[in-house]
């Protein structure tokens, strides 16, 4: 206990050291938001992934889905890799950088506003944010609170609430750059855990060879079959230890929400309005994509072998196991020092996470609605003549705001995790469902293609939030959050497609203007 102790107070320190030494850079709006769009490919990189894996991953989603699919869950992580990291680079992080430096675009509803010609969308899109940035940030609370009861014994309560304390000193202090680095010591712990734990349940499992065997042997239980989502209707021996598991349709949902979401979410494209050039894409793409390989596989491919703990309480009130149970379950045995290591690989993929939301959310709620930038049709800035003076006490107010704002956020997402109403995994299939279902698709078309319409848009709003609200009023009656939130991704994009076809286009000498930073 005395070592769990010492290593996670002297994490903790260092991250809030980070916060110190970065509060210089962090006294004016694009210092605080982006860093002064000057961080470069190793820090954006890490930035990118610890903010796209955190606890939800490595708690909710790897034991939630390890149990559901088996050995195929591994498929995910490599989905998230391969879609959610390098492809996410490719498509958009050249086309992200440059559109919205030329616009002076600074988040995501900025993008919709400036791109679009629209002030509604640009309101409606931070409304948007923030509340569906809630949900996904309880679920984080939820994550590391769990590893924190089974590590060091304290009540999840008080867990959540020193993480919140701790990740609100450092975020105020110095912005996205303490962010970003902070993201970068913690990317390095969560490889090293990663990789470290794995070797060790592996080990007592009797050798990779063994534990497949083992898992081969595994059907499912009274409950799985007592759980009316009907994965396990045409199950056959060895399923649990095949490619695709038992239900290879249900799987690619999953693979879909976790890995194309990631498009459509405001914290992770924000990444790219920060990074320095083209050049630094390019090597940042290179060193996602395999953070994301090693620790968004690897946790999948330890959360596979759950069936081989003991079988997780199951509630008749819910009719679900408690899926959040099953990987703290699969640590209990380790020896302490390991478990000082998970418990400061989930802190640190949890508070990267957090760090990034409440940046997030705090930015846009200050930028998109309380100062509002009035821009020209090429999206450059257009509020008249200001004294330098004048200007240098709006710069600063707004960033006094956006820290006020950090901490209500904060509040508002930590009452949520007190009262959690679901689990981690449906949590987040709500939040990101509704955020990638009504962004993903105008933001990545609106990047490539001059034709969108500023009604499309809207109507991919409609359709993003309708479906995933409607479904959830239902009691996900309709399909489970997962599927939903797949469906509402997708679909964003033959919506924003067939509704941009039979309404008014923009007007073409503004769309040319903004299209003319690609040349």
């Amino acid at each position: 206990m005395l070592v769990k102790i010492i290593l996670t107070v002297i994490f903790l320190a260092v991250m809030v050291g980070v916060g110190i030494y970065s509060r210089k850079g962090a006294s004016s709006v694009d210092g605080f938001v982006l860093g002064g769009r000057s961080v470069g490919p190793w820090l954006t990189a890490f930035a990118y992934g610890t903010s796209y894996f955190s606890a939800v991953v490595f708690v909710g989603y790897a034991g939630q889905f390890g149990w559901k699919y088996g050995l195929s869950a591994s498929w995910i992580g490599i989905g998230n890799a391969v879609i959610g990291s390098l492809i996410a680079w490719l498509v958009l992080g050249r086309r992200t950088k440059l559109m919205t430096q030329h616009i002076q675009s600074r988040t995501m509803p900025d993008f919709f506003g400036t791109r679009y010609d629209s002030e509604g969308l640009r309101v409606v899109a931070s409304i948007i944010a923030f509340v569906f940035l809630i949900p996904y940030t309880a679920g984080v609370y939820m994550g590391i609170s769990k590893l924190f009861e089974m590590g060091f014994g304290i009540p999840y309560s008080y867990c959540a609430i020193i993480m919140a304390c701790l990740t609100a000193v450092y975020v105020i202090l110095g912005g996205y750059k303490a962010t970003a680095i902070n993201d970068f010591i913690q990317g390095i712990i969560m490889l090293f855990g990663i990789t470290t734990v794995i070797a060790v349940v592996l080990n007592n499992q009797g050798g990779l060879s063994a534990a497949v065997a083992n898992m081969a042997q595994q059907v499912p239980t009274e409950h799985d079959l007592a759980d009316k989502s009907g994965l396990f209707a045409a199950f056959e021996a060895g399923d649990f230890a095949s490619w695709f598991g038992p239900n290879p349709l249900s799987l690619l949902g999953v693979v879909v929400l976790t890995s194309l979401g990631t498009w459509g979410l405001p914290q992770m494209v924000g990444k790219f309005y920060s990074i320095t050039d083209e050049s630094a894409i390019k090597r940042g793409t290179v060193i996602s994509t395999i953070f994301a390989l090693i620790v968004s596989g690897g946790c999948y491919f330890l959360g596979s072998f759950g069936r081989l703990y003991p079988e997780p309480a199951w509630s008749v009130e819910k009719g679900k196991y408690a899926y959040d149970s099953i990987v703290p379950s699969m640590l209990e045995t380790l020896p302490d020092i390991l478990i000082a290591l998970v418990v400061l690989l989930v802190l640190s993929a949890s508070m990267s996470t957090l760090a990034s939301l409440v940046l997030t959310s705090s930015s846009t709620m200050t930028l998109d609605l309380i100062y509002r930038d009035k821009k020209s049709e090429n999206g450059e800035v257009a509020n008249g003549e200001i004294d330098d003076t004048v200007a240098a006490k709006i710069e600063r107010r707004k960033v006094v705001v956006m820290r006020v704002l950090i901490v209500f956020f904060i509040v508002l997402s930590l009452m949520t995790a007190l009262n959690p109403p679901q689990f981690i995994a449906q949590l987040m299939g709500i939040s990101w469902g509704a955020l990638a279902g009504a962004f993903l698709a105008p933001f990545m078309l609106g990047l490539y293609w001059k034709g969108v319409t500023t009604a499309s848009v809207w109507a991919c709003f409609v359709w993003g939030v309708g479906l995933t609200v409607v479904n959830m009023l239902m009691g996900n009656s309709l399909l489970n959050p997962i599927d939903c939130g797949a469906v509402a991704m997708v679909g964003g994009f033959v919506v924003v497609w067939v509704v941009s076809i039979f309404t008014k286009k923009m007007k073409a000498s503004a769309v040319d203007s903004i299209f003319k930073c690609y040349k």
